[in-house]
């Protein structure tokens, strides 16, 4: 942190911090309870014009978190976003309150998402039954500790049968897979994010009572299930976009505590940002990716490396360089 404002108390310039990407005017008294809830709620760097790619931005105080020590700044900065809303998508109360024991489907479970669900579910005392799309992304799911996994492209579902129908004979044929590897049950929550190719599947699967949890549409926004599996047998559908700076504030907190671990894949130069959006937006990484603004050179700013010692592993366990038996340090 470079300067502070006026009425700034709880930070200081020199202060090393991550930045919680939510920007709230809260003028209206409606999100005084959930600062999700505020009209003027915007993405920080994404729908305002502070510059999440600059060499200096600006932040207001309350979007400050400290920066966990055992991990470098390319490291720290790459749970963000994805990490804050897999927390409350899955354990916040404002999403699906996660419980002990809760069987947890998790689509892309490897992916920027779906690997941060995973491990709050397998923190959390959950079991996470996690969806993927190659063999390679099932190891990683089970590098992270997951067993219940399912490899869509394997099984080959096509839950459309045509342009606008879709099949629930197929909603059938994977809601008995996952109970082949939950001893019998069915689903209590959803980690929903893919929307129009996934959304009848999610709904048929869950448990009677569960929830459908969703923070996306990366398929499709116009979603297609069958009301009576939803209606008749009690289910939910919970709609989840990001999180407050409470939410943030403890995912956060659970990194710098070694519970949950950066999904850090890859990182490049500030000149190389136009690599980075190719290879997202064509699918060709794991996990996340990063972008070095001031830093000129990865693997800086490491505090605690006795930590970070211990911690290894699951901090590399995304690293390309660690697939090749070499840790990035």
């Amino acid at each position: 942190m470079l300067r502070t404002g006026p009425g700034v108390n709880s930070w200081k310039p020199g202060a090393e911090v991550v930045a919680h990407c939510l920007s709230v005017e809260l003028e209206s008294a409606d999100g005084h309870n959930d600062t999700m809830l505020d009209p003027e709620q915007r993405i920080w760097g994404f729908e305002t014009n502070f510059g999440g790619l600059a060499e200096i931005a600006l932040v207001k105080s309350n979007q400050l978190m400290p920066k966990p020590n055992h991990l470098s700044w390319e490291e720290a900065a790459a749970p963000g976003l994805v990490n804050s809303t897999a927390y409350r998508q899955l354990v916040s109360r404002n999403g699906a309150g996660m419980k002990q024991g809760d069987n947890v489907l998790i689509w892309g479970a490897s992916g920027g998402l779906g690997s941060y669900a995973t491990q709050f579910a397998l923190a959390g005392g959950a079991n996470p039954v996690c969806v993927v799309s190659s063999p390679q992304k099932a190891e990683i799911c089970r590098r992270m500790g997951a067993e219940a996994i399912i490899d869509r492209t394997t099984e080959d579902y096509a839950f459309w049968k045509d342009d606008g129908t879709q099949d629930p004979r197929e909603w059938k044929r994977f809601g008995k897979k996952i109970r082949e590897l939950t001893g019998g049950e069915d689903v209590d929550i959803v980690f929903e994010h893919p929307g129009r190719e996934t959304f009848g599947a999610s709904v048929y699967v869950t448990r009677k009572g569960g929830t459908i949890v969703t923070c996306a549409s990366t398929s499709g926004y116009t979603h297609e299930y069958d009301n009576r599996y939803l209606w008749m047998s009690l289910k939910r559908i919970i709609g989840s976009h990001f999180a407050n700076y409470r939410e943030a504030w403890e995912a956060n907190r659970l990194i710098a505590k070694g519970r949950i671990h950066p999904t850090l894949s890859k990182t490049y130069r500030l000149e190389d940002t136009g690599q980075a959006t190719y290879d997202v937006h064509h699918n060709l990484h794991q996990g996340k990716v990063g972008v070095l603004c001031l830093a000129p050179e990865e693997g800086m700013g490491v505090r605690d490396q006795a930590m970070r010692e211990q911690h290894i592993d699951a901090i590399n366990l995304f690293r390309d360089d660690h697939k090749n038996g070499r840790d990035v340090r």
